[in-house]
C-alpha cells in the first residue's frame, strides 16, 4: 500500500482529496501502470526513472516503491531499461505497447461500440499447454474483457480480431488456440444471448464497483467552479486517481453492447462522470507532468495526436 502522508486540509478540495486517498486501496505497481499509460505513453513512452519518481511522489509513492514496481514491470516484460551513465531510462516493450494500446482504446473511447450480434470465440487446447500458459491466457483474455465459459472456451461480442491475435502471438500460443467468429443460427428459437452473458460475466459485481466510483468522484464535478482554480499539481493528482479508479473497474468490464446490459447500467453514468472530470483537469495535469518528466534528450515531446483525440477530442 502507498505511504500517503496526506494533503494539508486548507479547503473543500483538499478535504475531498484526503478522503479519496483514504478510500482508495492504492498499490504501487498498479498505480504506476496507470500513470505510465495516461501520462508517459502519450509523450514518447520513454522516461528517466528519477523524474518519474519525482512525478508520482504526491501520489504517495516513494523512491523504493517506484524502483520495486518498475523492476516488477520489467520482469513482466512490459518495460525495458537502458543505462546512460548513472541514469536509467525505461520504455514500453512491444508486448507492453500492445497492452497499453488496447487499454487506452477502451478507457478513452468516444462512445459505445456498435454490435452486429456476432461473437468472437476462443477455444484453447488446454491439454497442450502447461499451467503457466493456461493462467497467462486466461488472465490476458480476461484483461481484454472475455468471459470464460469453462473448458478453455472464451467469448466476447465486440473485441477486434487483431487484439486477440496479438495476445496469442505474444504468448506464443497461436498453434494452441482456435478463434471463431459467428452468430446464432438464423431463425433459431434458442437465440438468448443473455444466457451466455450470465455464464461468462458477473455484472452485479461490476455494477457495485461502478457505483463506488460514482460515489467517490461525483464531488469533483464542481472543479470548474473552484475559485481560485486548483493548481497544476492537484490537477495531476486528481487526473491520476480518477483514471486509476476508473481503470480498476473498466478493465474488468467486458464492454458489452447496450442490448446485453441491464437497464440503467451504472457503467454508462460512470463513463460520463469520468469524461467530464477528465476534461476539467487534463490540461493543468499536462503542464505539471511536462515540467517534471524527462527522457534522454531532456523534456518529453508534445502529446500524440491519439492523446488529443481522447473522448472524441479533448476540450481546452
Amino acid at each position: 500500500m502507498c505511504n500517503r502522508t496526506g494533503v494539508n486540509v486548507k479547503n473543500h478540495m483538499d478535504k475531498q482529496l484526503n478522503s479519496l486517498f483514504e478510500k482508495l486501496d492504492l498499490k504501487a505497481k498498479s498505480l504506476l501502470v496507470t500513470v505510465w499509460g495516461d501520462c508517459v505513453a502519450p509523450h514518447g513512452g520513454t522516461v528517466w526513472l528519477r523524474s518519474l519518481i519525482n512525478l508520482v511522489e504526491p501520489l504517495g509513492l516513494n523512491d523504493r516503491m517506484v524502483r520495486t514496481a518498475v523492476f516488477r514491470l520489467q520482469k513482466d516484460e512490459l518495460l525495458s531499461s537502458e543505462q546512460q551513465g548513472r541514469k536509467s531510462f525505461y520504455s514500453l516493450t512491444e508486448n507492453g505497447r500492445h497492452r497499453f494500446a488496447e487499454a487506452t482504446h477502451r478507457i478513452y473511447a468516444a462512445e459505445d461500440m456498435p454490435w452486429n450480434e456476432k461473437w468472437v470465440l476462443v477455444f484453447a487446447a488446454r491439454r497442450d499447454m502447461n499451467e503457466k500458459q493456461r493462467r497467462q491466457l486466461q488472465a490476458e483474455l480476461g484483461w481484454l474483457g472475455f468471459g470464460s465459459l469453462g473448458a478453455g472456451i472464451f467469448a466476447h461480442p465486440t473485441i477486434s480480431l487483431p487484439s486477440v491475435e496479438s495476445v496469442l502471438a505474444d504468448l506464443s500460443l497461436k498453434e494452441r488456440a482456435t478463434v471463431l467468429y459467428g452468430s446464432s443460427l438464423p431463425q433459431s428459437h434458442f437465440g438468448a444471448p443473455n444466457a451466455l452473458v450470465r455464464k461468462g460475466w458477473n455484472l452485479e459485481t461490476l455494477e457495485s464497483d461502478y457505483q463506488q466510483f460514482i460515489d467517490r468522484f461525483t464531488g469533483f464535478l464542481s472543479l470548474k467552479e473552484q475559485k481560485p482554480a486548483i493548481d497544476e499539481k492537484k490537477c495531476f493528482i486528481i487526473r491520476s486517481l480518477l483514471v486509476h479508479d476508473y481503470r480498476r473497474v473498466l478493465l474488468r468490464d467486458p464492454m458489452l453492447p447496450a442490448k446485453l446490459l441491464p437497464e440503467e447500467w451504472n457503467g454508462s453514468q460512470a463513463r460520463t462522470l469520468f469524461r467530464e472530470i477528465y476534461q476539467q483537469v487534463w490540461e493543468g495535469a499536462e503542464r505539471h507532468l511536462l515540467n517534471v518528466l524527462e527522457n534522454s534528450t531532456g523534456r518529453l515531446p508534445p502529446a500524440s495526436e491519439e492523446f488529443k483525440a481522447r473522448f472524441g477530442g479533448l476540450k481546452r
